[in-house]
């Protein structure tokens, strides 16, 4: 049977049309998010006597865990809401998907909880992401603070919503002296700039531990919002709506306990994606227990990022103080920074929280 070039031309475009029109069953249809979220929003800054939501959106935790997160929370002045189910265990992960979000939209729906505060990491938060109630988020900015998993809540949070949400310590994480300064002043008191310098604690440690040592690996000063988190979230959300978008960022990038071949896979995924070479600056966090195995014929974890960084023309560094560590500080999403490498330090060039 003959078809008329018009005809087949129709049937084309019908044919382009219909997967944008109709979700696959069982899944809902939704837009794809703009590359940038269209304002930034910042949280309410934390008060002492503040209540925070105690909630676990990822792993499952302990106890114990939740003993030290009580007295965290508790010796900062504040007060705890615990998750409804903040107890439960499924696998590896704190509860059912629909219970992990059940209790962080609770939290975000409350309005005595100014804060919520994920006790752990884990693995789980990036199943939750295409489930999140954003329009409840957005009506009721509060702050979410965390590291490791709970990247794809912040990575997925600012780019639907706009809302400032922070990289930092966990809340059964040890917060010794240079957590709780940084924390508290980034979350507590707002000023028109504020300067971070790398912990002490870390380059003391560099003596015995190569991988805690700061490393300039092209230097230099850049400006730029701060974007990134753990590497294999980054990563693994490269290619969906909630991608990291950090042209002309400061990409700021930590891992734990992975193989220098699986940090190249990553870094790779990352350049194919967006590029490295089109964020502004890239600063590379202390990567606890990413070297190669003692009977391995592997690069080093130095020699891999190195790979990557080297050919870039923008301010490059490793071993700054985020990641799984004791002595980390606090990044806010989508704030606008300057990266120093000759001072070692991020300035904050805005308040993060209202």
């Amino acid at each position: 049977m003959k078809i008329s070039r018009r005809a087949f031309a129709a049937w084309l475009a019908a044919c382009a049309v219909l997967p944008a029109a109709e979700a696959a069953p069982g899944r809902r249809a939704r837009k794809r998010p703009a590359s940038r979220p269209m304002k930034l929003m910042k949280p309410p800054r934390l008060r002492r006597g503040d209540t925070v939501g105690l909630i676990a959106p990822g792993g499952y935790t302990t106890e114990k865990s939740i003993a030290k997160a009580r007295a965290n929370i508790e010796s900062l002045g504040l007060k705890v809401r615990e998750g409804s189910y903040l107890r439960e265990v499924n696998g590896n992960y704190a509860g059912t998907v629909q219970q992990r979000l059940h209790d962080l939209h609770a939290m975000f729906a409350d309005p005595d909880v100014r804060m919520l505060w994920p006790i752990r990491g884990g693995s789980g938060c990036i199943s939750l992401l295409a489930h999140l109630d954003y329009a409840l988020i957005r009506k009721n900015p509060k702050i979410l603070l965390g590291y490791s998993d709970i990247t794809a809540l912040h990575l997925a949070i600012y780019k639907e919503t706009g809302l400032v949400t922070f990289h930092g310590p966990v809340a059964s994480s040890t917060l010794a002296d240079y957590p709780r300064e940084h924390m508290l002043a980034v979350l507590m008191d707002p000023q028109p700039a504020y300067t971070i310098p790398m912990a002490l604690e870390n380059s003391r440690r560099a003596v015995e531990e190569p991988h805690f040592a700061m490393r300039t690996v092209h230097g230099g000063s850049a400006t730029g919002p701060l974007m990134g988190g753990n590497l294999s979230l980054v990563s693994a959300l490269a290619g969906t709506p909630y991608a990291a978008d950090f042209r002309d960022a400061i990409l700021f990038l930590e891992e734990v306990n992975e193989a220098p071949y699986r940090i190249d896979r990553w870094m790779t995924q990352l350049d194919l994606s967006v590029g490295l070479d089109r964020a502004a600056a890239v600063m590379v966090g202390i990567c606890e227990g990413c070297g190669p195995e003692h009977e391995d014929i592997s690069l080093t974890l130095d020699q891999t990022l190195d790979i990557h960084l080297q050919p870039l023309s923008v301010p490059a560094v490793t071993g700054y103080s985020i990641g799984h560590i004791r002595h980390q500080f606090t990044i806010p999403m989508g704030v606008r920074a300057r990266l120093d490498t000759e001072r070692q330090t991020v300035t904050l060039l805005e308040p993060a929280v209202s």
